[in-house]
């Protein structure tokens, strides 16, 4: 475990029994609304393409370029909640998400509303680090193994089901105009959110000893470095008009690296308190729960968009029936979330490694369902694969969760789990380009011609699905790692 500053209690820090129970149902509130974002808008992007006329780049920036936005200000906004106040950078961000929501709602022309869809993703990048602390300040022992279960169905249930409340609410709202629920539906939510948020969340919080700056050279080498690296995948749409250059952004960002890395060791050098402390990643059980993470939501995203996109357009299902299918996905997460948050003490890593296993063989039989049978069949039976692979994935989340922020001090909970989303946001994009592009790649290469729409969309669907699966079995191959590294180590006492 590394030195790092004892925490400095501080007045109203700690609040007890059922009102630290209330105030985590606001933050996993919150957090399920943010996530959703990413999940429920999928099934408006053909509504958003007949609305306002928007082609494969716009499309491809209303999903990723809003995990591009929401990855960018989680670092500082988790360091600004970590050194000064958690309660009121949560307010902060909520409050700005429920207006740039209702921005994109009321938005005239798709420039407009790529302009709000980014501002909505940089308020859901403030808001979320305070979750993630806020928990780490609430709960210790087996009580944050809990509250990360219970976390976890949540998100789990709000990533599984976001496809099927966009497509109900664009069945509402008509084929024109119904993406504008997807975020009318924040704005409510949203002030609801607030009013509880300001009478629930703990007024104070430790603090640690030593000094307090922000290193804001450090935070825009870090932004720099995340959005050069993301850029290219934001701009990958797998059409033709892709243009090879945006790869230079690599080079950048590779550049960007180097300089954050050399100031931060300078900037700890003159006895400052760096963006990022990097003797965290020293921490096993960090470092690899974070590179799972990253991994796994790669993957997971991708697979939601993908079948949205081939039940729809390939397949000719409304909106609503094509998110339906991801409906047993969250039924079972949410049910093995919880089991796996109350397990996570007993069988640690290898309770992840097997939901993962279940998770690829879940999404292997959704492929089979996917390309074998009858269209007319196809839909159910990718429904029940669901249920397989949602049944691993609740043994994922939570779990890992628990298992990269069991070493970390709370005082630095905020930045750590700052770093995990960073992780999975960059993750995010990466896996949702890659997939989206081979399947748009192949529609491109096969569509013109071709007599059998049908065959176009499922060698499509399964050149994407193919990009998820290898995901996975990285994210399988670093729990192996992880676990064989825990069985052999000496084990460290939690902080």
């Amino acid at each position: 475990m590394p030195d790092s500053p004892a925490p400095v209690s501080a007045p109203g820090t700690t609040i007890r029994g059922r009102a630290r129970w209330q105030a985590f149902a606001v933050c996993v509130a919150v957090a399920a609304l943010t996530i959703l974002d990413l999940s429920k808008v999928n099934v408006g992007l053909p509504s958003i393409e007949k609305s306002l006329g928007a082609g494969p780049t716009e499309l491809q920036v209303i999903v990723a370029g809003y995990a591009l936005a929401f990855g960018l200000a989680l670092v500082p906004s988790g360091r600004l909640g970590d050194l000064y106040s958690r309660k009121a950078m949560f307010i902060i961000g909520l409050s700005a998400f429920t207006v740039a929501s209702a921005l994109c709602a009321i938005a005239p022309s798709i420039q407009l509303l790529l302009v709000a869809r980014i501002l909505q993703g940089v308020a859901a990048g403030v808001q979320m680090p305070q979750v993630l602390g806020l928990v780490q300040q609430l709960f210790q022992g087996e009580e944050r193994g809990r509250a990360f279960g219970l976390f976890g169905a949540t998100i789990g249930v709000a990533t599984a089901i976001g496809p099927t409340l966009g497509g109900l609410l664009i069945a509402i709202g008509g084929p024109t105009d119904g993406w504008r629920l997807l975020f009318w539906m924040n704005v409510p939510l949203g002030i609801l959110a607030l009013i509880f948020a300001l009478r629930l969340l703990p007024k104070s919080q430790p603090h640690s000893a030593g000094p307090r700056d922000l290193d804001l050279v450090g935070i825009l080498l870090l932004g720099a470095s995340v959005f050069t690296f993301m850029l290219p995948f934001v701009l990958t749409t797998g059409g033709p008009d892709d243009s090879p250059w945006r790869w230079l952004s690599l080079a950048g960002c590779a550049v960007a690296v180097v300089l954050f890395i050399a100031w931060e060791r300078h900037y700890v050098a003159i006895g400052k308190s760096p963006a990022i402390r990097f003797e965290l990643f020293r921490l096993g059980s960090y470092r690899n729960g974070l590179l799972l993470a990253t991994a796994y939501f790669a993957a997971l995203p991708a697979v939601f968009l993908l079948t949205t996109l081939f039940l729809q357009q390939g397949l000719g299902f409304e909106p609503v029936f094509a998110g339906m299918v991801s409906i047993p996905f969250a039924l079972t997460s949410a049910v093995t979330a919880l089991i796996g948050g109350r397990l996570v003490g007993r069988y640690g890593r290898s309770l992840v490694v097997l939901g993962l296993v279940i998770v690829i063989v879940g999404l292997v039989l959704v492929l089979l369902a996917a390309v074998l049978p009858p269209a007319e069949d196809s839909i159910w039976l990718m429904g029940g694969a669901m249920a397989v692979a949602g049944a691993g994935g609740g043994l994922v989340i939570s779990p890992n969760q628990t298992l990269t922020l069991a070493e970390i001090p709370p005082t630095q909970g905020g930045t750590a789990g700052s770093m995990a989303q960073v992780g999975q946001r960059v993750g995010t994009a990466m896996g949702v380009a890659a997939a989206s592009s081979l399947f748009f790649a192949t529609l491109y290469r096969e569509g013109p011609g071709s007599g059998d729409t049908v065959m176009v969309y499922h060698d499509g669907f399964r050149s994407g699905f193919f990009v998820a699966l290898g995901l996975l079995a990285v994210a399988l191959v670093i729990g192996l790692l992880d676990l064989r590294r825990r069985r052999t180590a000496t084990p460290a006492a939690p902080a």
